[in-house]
């Protein structure tokens, strides 16, 4: 390849990414190997032509994240002869040191078998536990996206990571859990529309109306060991109980309120392992003027023994719908008649996962004084959002 060659080689491509705005990876990779794919005789370059090179190749970071893995072994190729021929005194320190400069910052990782840029956009530590921290005390993502300047799409990649990492490191530790007295109950939300506003395409699809999160709260330590996003009914009841009967290292006592769905799903889910109770609560007619959103008024209620030996006195789902409160104030997309609602239900999990971190992992428990897990005795520490982002990073 002559100089002139080379060199027209390299400022055409960069005319046409940084003048043109065009994208165009053949050209490039065309480019790019009838350099970098060369035998012993390649021709010795001067130092102009390693200046264009070096300049090129450091203002296309960006490009090469995107087409890396097409040409990254003729990159590193390339980039060793380079550096070896200017070892032996063919060309000056500064352009090796440049190009040393470009070759650390693209490099390969050995472990996960891909390629990445080490210069990519990425959010400082500071700015990810910010974000994360709002995501968990009831701000929106778009108010998120304002707060931190930051964009609506960072924030939701940001989720998806730390819902992904939080919901895979908290099904790992919660295995034998110590818990005797545990409360369920499910919380109403909607995905997409409310129920009677979803399209006709689209009616009967899990993700768009009506969703319901099932959850279960230890009376003692107060942490959530489990909980599941699904329908309101006995499959969806049945799936969740199984997966809490998993994670107890000792029969437990349950109570649950009066809904029929629950005695099915816990014979399935624990057999006779179980001291299981209902709460069974009697409620007036509805206030005038008020039956939309305000409740009807508590008459009283009923404790019904199911199965087992259950202790009486211990019959109450106090700290669960406490819990759904929590679970209100904490996330926007649970609070009712904003436009803060979930779009997508796989979202909607995320938001979950990444919460259910924050309050078992994070947050001290005003009465405990320490925080769920720690009672529990899943951690010995009272982790910090910035732990969170570490083990983000851990899982990527």
């Amino acid at each position: 390849m002559s100089e002139s060659t080379y060199e027209l080689h390299c400022l055409k491509t960069f005319n046409l990414f940084y003048e043109e705005r065009l994208i165009q990876p053949e050209l490039v990779i065309s480019c790019f190997n009838s350099v970098f794919i060369a035998d012993e005789g390649i021709y010795d370059l001067s130092i102009m032509d390693q200046c264009i090179f070096a300049f090129v190749l450091f203002q296309f970071r960006k490009f090469l994240s995107k087409c890396f893995k097409l040409f990254f072994k003729c990159h590193i190729c390339f980039l060793n002869l380079i550096i070896s021929r200017l070892s032996r005194g063919s060309g000056s320190a500064i352009i090796q040191e440049n190009i040393l400069f470009v070759k650390l910052k693209i490099m390969l990782d050995s472990q996960a078998k891909v390629s990445y840029n080490k210069i990519m956009n990425k959010l400082s530590t500071e700015k990810r536990v910010q974000i994360l921290q709002m995501l968990c005390e009831g701000s929106s993502m778009r108010s998120i996206s304002r707060i931190a300047d930051v964009s609506i799409n960072t924030v939701t990649k940001l989720l998806v990571d730390a819902g992904t990492a939080c919901s895979e490191y908290q099904d790992k530790a919660f295995k034998n859990l110590p818990c005797k007295k545990l409360q369920a109950d499910e919380i109403w939300s909607f995905a997409y529309a409310k129920e009677k506003n979803v399209p006709e395409d689209k009616r009967g699809h899990f993700g768009f109306g009506d969703v319901w999160t099932f959850t279960a709260i230890c009376a003692d330590t107060k942490l959530v060991p489990s909980w599941y996003v699904g329908r309101r009914d006995a499959v969806d009841a049945t799936t969740f109980l199984k997966d809490l009967a998993t994670r107890l290292s000792n029969r437990v006592q349950l109570t649950t309120d009066g809904h029929n769905m629950y005695l099915v799903a816990v014979e399935d889910a624990f057999g006779k392992d179980i001291d299981y109770s209902m709460l069974v609560k009697i409620y007036g007619v509805d206030p005038e003027g008020e039956k939309r959103y305000s409740p009807a008024k508590c008459l009283g209620e009923e404790k019904h023994r199911i199965q087992g030996n259950p202790d009486m006195k211990e019959v109450s789902t106090s700290y669960v719908e406490r819990q759904n409160l929590t679970m209100r104030m904490g996330m926007r997309r649970f609070t009712r008649l904003t436009n803060g609602f979930t779009k997508k239900i796989e979202n909607h999990i995320h938001a979950l996962s990444l919460y259910f971190m924050y309050y078992n992992f994070v947050r001290i428990h005003k009465t405990l004084r320490v925080s769920p897990a720690m009672a529990a005795g899943v951690t010995d520490k009272l982790w910090t959002m910035e732990d969170v982002v570490n083990l983000i990073d851990q899982a990527n």
